[in-house]
């Protein structure tokens, strides 16, 4: 599973390239900070059977911050996001939502399961697989289901039926807190361009000087 760090160095990549002009310190730290804020839901795992990959890791909650702030800066007369923070406000605020959906909960779906449509539909899925184009069978791929109305990803329990163990719930019968890092290679190459792009981004102008005529 891509550990906070992963997350991290995807979020940073998605703020270089989508921040714009409102690149900053503090806009950084606000999508760094949404890319991270998913994983709490591991502390209400020491106390719940819903915790962790479920309460924080529903689509919901980035599909639903969206919807608020569209009706926000669209329909009403004036932005309360606008009004606050100018068009800053409203760059970082749509990056932090494509960070917590893109950068967090379906990048979790890759290398681990996520509860996707918590609490109104109880399933953890994953998105394990491969995709293939072969001269005889044409497209072949096991990423989603195709035997229903509507392609899914592979489904593997509910809240009651999967467990999740982490560093901070590490679970009965796991003496050791282990808190990974890096799972695989491609993990520690994303995290290492992930940073150098993000400490660049800072060094370079925003935008190149045009030639004169």
């Amino acid at each position: 599973m891509p550990s906070s760090l992963v997350h991290l160095a995807v979020a940073g990549l998605l703020a270089a390239a989508l921040l714009g002009e409102a690149y900053d310190k503090r806009s950084l730290l606000v999508v760094l900070g949404v890319a991270v804020f998913p994983d709490l839901d591991s502390f209400i795992a020491l106390v719940s059977s819903v915790g962790h990959r479920a309460v924080l890791h529903t689509v919901w909650i980035p599909l639903g911050a969206a919807a608020l702030l569209y009706v926000d800066i669209r329909v009403r007369e004036t932005s309360l996001v606008e009004r606050r923070w100018g068009s800053w406000g409203v760059r970082v605020a749509w990056v932090a939502i494509l960070v917590y959906l893109c950068g967090h909960v379906l990048l979790d779906l890759t290398d681990g399961v996520a509860n996707l449509l918590w609490p109104v539909h109880d399933q953890f899925y994953t998105l394990r697989g491969s995709a293939e184009l072969s001269d005889q069978r044409g497209l072949v791929q096991t990423f989603f289901r195709t035997d229903g109305a509507i392609p899914v990803p592979e489904s593997v329990g509910t809240t009651d039926e999967v467990e999740i163990t982490t560093g901070v719930d590490p679970g009965p019968d796991q003496e050791e807190r282990v808190f990974p890092l890096f799972g695989a290679g491609w993990e520690l190459v994303v995290f290492l361009i992930g940073v150098g792009v993000t400490a660049v981004k800072f060094k370079l102008p925003f935008e190149l000087p045009r030639e004169q005529d």
